[in-house]
């Protein structure tokens, strides 16, 4: 059976060209005036999905999720390992 994506988190999630995961924060859309300039200007960029969230998110958007994060990951992981083996030689 195909795997399907929680449709509902597709909407709420951001993928940054970092590959990390961002959701909007809540509170922006209404009574803005009584929300100080600084309280709006903090919503303005979306919060960073947790480490530990990612294991839900993993399971709820089985592709979006994974393809990104392992792509940056091995991204990290190829400066690592170029790194010491420069420092070998």
């Amino acid at each position: 059976m195909k795997v399907k994506s929680h449709s509902g988190l597709k909407k709420r999630l951001k993928v940054k060209k970092s590959g990390a995961l961002a959701f909007n924060k809540a509170a922006k859309r209404h009574l803005l005036t009584n929300k100080s300039k600084r309280q709006k200007r903090s919503m303005r960029n979306g919060i960073p999905v947790y480490h530990g969230g990612m294991k839900h998110v993993r399971r709820l958007l089985p592709g979006k999720a994974q393809i990104h994060v392992t792509r940056k990951r091995q991204e990290e992981l190829k400066k690592i390992n170029g790194t010491k083996e420069e420092q070998k030689a």
